[in-house]
């Protein structure tokens, strides 16, 4: 019989903040995926190591995921990634792949997920705390109150007119656009807040446009609030 598949979101940084639900389906897998060539390097190890120690005796499974827009590298890899899995499926082990946040958010997992699923596999995703959240957490503040929308926006495109829209904007993903996103911000009559690694060691906290550093981490946050 064929193991099944579960995508685990193990949290923004904070190890305290890996589910209960997650850390059990680490325990009962035979087989512990993350996303990276070298898994004791990657973020999402790191996370879930502290809570649970023994993830270092665990079967680990390396899925390279390129930090690209290439469509055909990335076709490539997700299905290089999902053929991994499948044979260890077919050997019936239990594979959790670990991602970080919620799984469901702008996830490279998900690339994978549906691609193993299509093989035929059984296939789950367990929700992890999602990084906006936690950053507002982190900062003693609400996200939306009253009739507010919330926008999550990846920051990587084009962001000018989802800056318009109303409520409160989340901006994911900026990378390399940081220079262009932070021009824009500075525009904007708007309170604006950044955490770069929210609940690892090295958390950076900036608050107003003026001080995101154009040089910010991937795992960098941004919230932009409407002036009250």
């Amino acid at each position: 019989m064929a193991g099944k598949l579960y995508g685990l979101g193990v949290g923004p940084g904070d190890p305290e903040l890996l589910t209960l639900k997650a850390l059990r389906m680490i325990q009962e897998s035979d087989v512990i995926a993350v996303p990276g060539r070298v898994p004791q390097e990657t973020i999402a190890y790191k996370i879930v190591v502290q809570a649970y120690p023994e993830l270092a005796e665990k079967e680990l499974l390396p899925i390279e995921m390129p930090m690209t827009k290439d469509a055909d590298l990335l076709e490539k890899s997700h299905q290089e990634g999902a053929d991994k899995i499948a044979a260890l499926l077919d050997t019936g082990k239990q594979v959790a792949f670990l991602t970080l946040g919620d799984t469901t958010v702008y996830s490279t997992y998900l690339y994978v997920h549906a691609r193993v699923q299509d093989m035929g596999y059984e296939v789950e995703i367990v929700s992890g705390i999602t990084s906006f959240c936690a950053v507002a957490a982190r900062l003693n503040m609400g996200l939306v109150e009253k009739a507010e929308p919330l926008h999550v926006i990846p920051a990587s495109y084009q962001i000018e007119e989802a800056l318009k829209l109303p409520g409160t904007k989340v901006l994911m993903k900026a990378g390399k656009q940081m220079h262009e996103v932070k021009r824009q911000l500075k525009e904007l009559n708007a309170n604006v807040v950044m955490i770069e690694n929210c609940g690892m060691e090295n958390e950076k906290i900036f608050r107003g446009a003026d001080e995101i550093p154009e040089d910010a981490g991937y795992y960098s946050l941004i919230i932009v609030k409407e002036k009250n």
